[in-house]
């Protein structure tokens, strides 16, 4: 399967798209059905014990394995998540940025399955795991009235 968006395209479309949260994510690598992203880990992103959030990991699954589906379809920004479960594992290093591993595990014409492997960055373990299902919108007819 063919990339149909680069590394910078997709942090293009990102920055774009979804300005409030397009400078907290960088596209590490991207290759079919596979890609890497990372998320800088600040102060808005820890809870009480001085670890990440929950949400702020959950928020790193849900993007990487969105911008996983975009390489394989092209710029959509209307594909949206419908399902995620999210297991975490681990509690994540502080003051350490968070790595996702994400890999599309099935593409079809109207939903797209994967799992994310969220790390610290540089442990070997992850501190999050997820299963995340895409909705791809259907193609637009165009008709001629």
């Amino acid at each position: 399967m063919k990339l149909k968006m680069s590394r910078d395209e997709l942090e293009r479309f990102l920055h774009e798209h979804f300005p409030q949260v397009g400078g907290d994510f960088t596209v590490i690598e991207v290759v079919p059905r596979e890609i890497a992203v990372r998320m800088k880990v600040d102060h808005r992103n820890l809870r009480p014990g001085n670890t990440v959030s929950g949400p702020s990991m959950f928020a790193l699954a849900d993007v990487t394995m969105y911008l996983a589906v975009l390489s394989l379809i092209g710029p959509e920004a209307l594909a949206v998540t419908t399902s995620c479960a999210i297991d975490f594992m681990r509690k994540p290093a502080a003051g350490r940025d968070l790595i996702a591993r994400g890999r599309v595990l099935k593409l079809g014409r109207a939903l797209a399955v994967g799992d994310v492997l969220v790390y610290s960055n540089g442990a070997e373990e992850p501190v999050a795991r997820a299963g995340i299902t895409y909705s791809i919108p259907p193609a637009r007819q165009i008709t001629e009235a």
